[in-house]
């Protein structure tokens, strides 16, 4: 089994930078592409951001391309999504995914196996 921790969220003014971390556990060797997904009350969950098992491939929706840089050390089991000039919209429960099938994996919630218990990133203006 996999284990997904994500640690900090946290509190920050519009404009403001917030760097998020996902510690991997149990059978990392398991483990191919990774990505965040945010998710506000009512609303399904969106992905922010992918990469591949390599960390040499990323892929990012317009709502966040240019803000957001997302980061694997797979010697560490770790990845970081690094979010610059936040908005209020970015306000979101941020939540870490692994897959155990796509090395690069799409925006779709289905292809990953695994998943952090989320991690509350709030915008304020």
């Amino acid at each position: 089994q996999v284990e997904l921790v994500e640690t900090g969220g946290g509190q920050v003014e519009t404009g403001g930078s917030l760097r998020l971390s996902c510690a991997a556990s149990g059978r990392t060797d398991k483990i191919f592409g990774m990505a965040w997904f945010r998710q506000t009350p009512g609303n399904e969950r969106e992905c922010v951001g992918v990469i591949d098992r390599s960390g040499g491939s990323t892929w990012y929706p317009d709502t966040v391309k240019g803000r957001f840089t997302i980061s694997r050390d797979n010697a560490q089991n770790t990845m970081s999504l690094q979010m610059n000039s936040l908005k209020p919209e970015d306000t979101a429960v941020y939540y870490c995914a692994a897959s155990n099938r796509w090395h690069l994996p799409g925006p779709a919630s289905n292809l990953y196996d695994y998943w952090g218990q989320g991690t509350q990133v709030t915008v304020s203006s």
